[in-house]
């Protein structure tokens, strides 16, 4: 059975029942705006340990990056495209573009003018950034404006020629408000070897990317990458894209980035660890699993894998021959019961075998 997901608005529920936190199941499972809705909602501790009964502080706000816009109200005339481009909404989105651009060049995840963003402003409407400019050197009057099909509404300096396939993904998913593409060193060499990531290693890798898309190669630039990167990337947040790079997406430009940051750590750990203990590499269980995803989808995340059984949700078995996943020893001690001792030695002989063989 799975364990209760509890997410800020079913604690707020939660305690104006008159319930408290010894009223939680035992293996309830709290999101981090849960635990601070319970932390709050029970007043002050005193020193002898005991809640008081004042009143609760007012909720902590969450930072939230998503431009929400009225669905039929884009602007339409030329005069009216050029002054929401230069509105104080639309000013500040363009700021925070040129910082993420500074961040991704200082973090080695863009070479010359590789990389780029887009955020879906309107209807019809999508901030991106120019071509053939340096991420890390980008000023705020470069940003350029474009509709859904790539033509340049606005902004003197050419679109990256690479919108085509953010606008791809964003056609196809609409909860994909902004795209991050750039060439992390190690999230690149995954996608040059066309190998994916395994799932069940880093819980916050399974919560905030799941499992990793594959898309196949295409010339940059052209339709078909677009459409290749844009069939994978409605189920998956984030996609290597073989030969190329990544691309990861999100409610928002932050939250686009952020997944590159979590996409590119995932791949440096998984190889390192993949050169240690001779391979083999240890995760997390199938029933482990099933509470991360509900903890994605506890923060708005899709996931294509909530009816998938627990048995496939950790099968590593495509990633990089000789690697051998298992659970800890710690809990796979507890299971030693029910194994048959001799099916075991059995299936090891023939597992040496064949890494002997792949020698």
């Amino acid at each position: 059975m799975s364990k209760q997901v509890f997410t800020a608005a079913d604690m707020e529920a939660f305690l104006k029942s008159g319930k408290t936190a010894a009223d939680l199941p035992k293996d309830a499972l709290l999101t981090p705006s849960a635990k601070d809705v319970l932390r709050d909602g029970l007043g002050p501790v005193r020193a002898g340990g005991a809640s008081s009964a004042t009143v609760p502080a007012a909720k902590p706000i969450l930072p939230d990056y998503e431009y929400h816009w009225t669905p039929g109200q884009d602007p339409k005339t030329p005069a009216a495209i050029q002054a929401f481009f230069d509105s104080p909404a639309i000013v500040a989105i363009k700021h925070r573009m040129v910082d993420i651009g500074q961040r991704m060049w200082a973090r080695n995840y863009t070479d010359g003018n590789g990389g780029n963003l887009t955020i879906r402003v309107g209807d019809n409407l999508v901030l991106c950034t120019p071509t053939l400019v340096s991420k890390g050197f980008m000023t705020m009057e470069q940003m350029c404006l474009v509709d859904m099909e790539g033509n340049q509404l606005a902004g003197k300096y050419q679109r990256t020629s690479e919108c085509k396939t953010h606008l791809a993904i964003m056609k196809r998913q609409p909860k994909c408000k902004a795209c991050c593409h750039a060439h992390p060193p190690h999230g690149t060499a995954f996608a040059v070897a066309g190998v994916r990531p395994p799932t069940c290693m880093i819980p916050e890798a399974d919560v905030f990317l799941g499992e990793i898309g594959l898309a196949e190669y295409g010339t940059p630039g052209t339709p078909e990458v677009a459409d290749n990167v844009g069939r994978v990337g409605v189920d998956h947040m984030a996609v290597l894209m073989i030969n190329h790079g990544v691309i990861t997406w999100g409610k928002d430009v932050e939250d686009a980035y952020w997944k590159m940051e979590n996409l590119e750590s995932l791949c440096t750990t998984v190889w390192v660890a993949s050169q240690l203990n001779r391979g083999k590499l240890l995760s997390m269980t199938g029933s482990q699993a099933k509470e991360l995803i509900a903890v994605r989808k506890s923060l708005g995340m899709d996931d294509k894998r909530a009816t998938w059984k627990e048995c496939e949700l950790c099968d590593n078995s495509d990633f990089q021959p000789g690697t051998v996943c298992t659970i800890p020893a710690t809990t796979a001690s507890s299971n030693s019961a029910k194994l048959d001792p001799e099916a075991e030695k059995l299936v090891q002989a023939l597992t040496d075998q064949i890494l002997a063989g792949m020698k």
